[in-house]
């Protein structure tokens, strides 16, 4: 049965392990972070198994520092018959310290996968308040955007004859 949570923050410290060459957390460990919090969300709605369909409109906004607490929000904006629309905000800032500042925000999509790895249903989200219908609408215009940069992109995976 789906747990139909709507939102999850995953928290994690940035290590020095996760620093790029200019001593700043390289995008690929905030990327990878924004993977799991996507899947929890994703696995929190349906109650299923889900896979990253797409990861898009990534920014970087401001870096991370080594030592940094990192909060990786998720919340579901939009459902289609088998994928959930997550949007994903990054904040970062001192632990010692409230404060949380915007580093990096994107939407990922999610798919509920059966055991034989096939799309299943998952339960529709219906947006109750204004900010949640607006969300949804800017997921609607996405998708539109979506399928016009993939048909544009298809030059670029096709050879020439």
């Amino acid at each position: 049965m789906a747990g139909l949570e709507r939102e999850i923050t995953l928290r994690f410290l940035a290590e020095p392990a996760d620093v790029n060459f200019g001593g700043k957390v390289h995008g690929g460990a905030v990327m990878k972070w924004i993977d799991l919090a996507a899947y929890a969300g994703a696995a929190g709605w349906s109650g299923k198994y889900c896979i990253t369909a797409y990861a898009g409109g990534i920014r970087f906004v401001k870096p991370i520092h080594v030592g940094n607490i990192v909060e990786v929000s998720a919340k579901v904006i939009y459902t289609g018959t088998s994928s959930m629309h997550f949007g994903i905000a990054v904040k970062a800032g001192d632990p010692k310290e409230p404060e949380r500042h915007l580093t990096t925000h994107c939407i990922v999509i999610m798919v509920a996968v059966d055991d034989d790895g096939k799309p299943t249903s998952v339960p529709e989200w219906v947006p109750q308040t204004d900010d949640d219908i607006r969300l949804r609408d800017s997921a609607l215009r996405l998708m539109d955007m979506r399928k016009k940069i993939g048909s544009e992109m298809e030059a670029h995976v096709k050879p020439a004859l």
